[in-house]
């Protein structure tokens, strides 16, 4: 099974590798739900890290529908992202209706190239999320879906999030489950849910709050879990 840590700073990414995080989520503003963090931040957690980290690509918070502006600059992050050695974005586009902006999605994916690519939460407040996934399974680029199950925890969506493993079985994507996962659910959780990868936030944090450093203790916990469970 596949750990992934959300990083803020370069000490997070180093202090998530040391205890066996396999892959690090790179982003600012975790209290606007993420955003872009800087070409410097990047660079130096891209050499600092040897497990592959993948940056969040996300101008602003206001919505996810992006104008032409936008994606200028959601553009520019990504040719930055391979310049500076990211293993990958993560990236999610809606129209104004709530479904998947196929026309933003393939403008990134034809710059993203070889890049590692997850449709993130973005999922979460799509009209129809079932719809939402046929259409992402269309696009051979995008390896994972990070879903909550369409509601704030995924602790609280197993069975929503179960639903998408089964639809997503024989396709190319995985079902990253994340939100509200933490050291105490985390087993109750994959004996209910049959996902290959687990996305961590505020859960692996000391007092469970991003203003405070990664718990290596809380990690290495998760992960003893995961092998369970694999």
């Amino acid at each position: 099974m596949i750990l992934e840590v959300i990083a803020t700073t370069l000490s997070d990414a180093i202090q998530a590798e040391e205890v066996g995080a396999d892959r690090i989520e790179l982003v600012t503003g975790i209290a606007e739900g993420g955003l872009t963090p800087s070409y410097a931040l990047i660079e130096s957690v891209c050499t600092a890290t040897t497990i592959p980290v993948n940056v969040m690509i996300r101008p602003h918070s206001t919505s996810f529908c992006y104008d032409s502006y936008d994606m200028r600059t959601i553009i520019k992050d990504i040719q930055i992202c391979k310049q500076l050695g990211a293993n990958g974005i993560v990236f999610g586009a809606l129209t104004a209706e709530g479904k998947i902006d196929e026309i933003s999605l393939q403008q990134v994916l034809e710059e993203a190239g070889q890049l590692d690519v997850t449709f993130h939460r973005a999922f979460d407040t799509a009209a129809d999320q079932e719809e939402a996934l046929e259409i992402l399974m269309k696009y051979k680029q995008i390896s994972r879906v990070l879903t909550s199950g369409g509601k704030q925890a995924a602790p609280d969506a197993t069975i929503e999030l179960q639903a998408l493993v089964e639809k997503s079985r024989d396709s190319h994507i995985e079902i990253l489950a994340g939100s509200g996962l933490t050291l105490i659910n985390t087993d109750s959780f994959l004996s209910k849910v049959n996902v290959k990868e687990l996305h961590f936030g505020s859960g692996v944090r000391k007092h469970s709050s991003f203003t405070n450093p990664i718990d290596q203790k809380k990690v290495k916990s998760i992960k003893k879990i995961m092998m369970y469970h694999t």
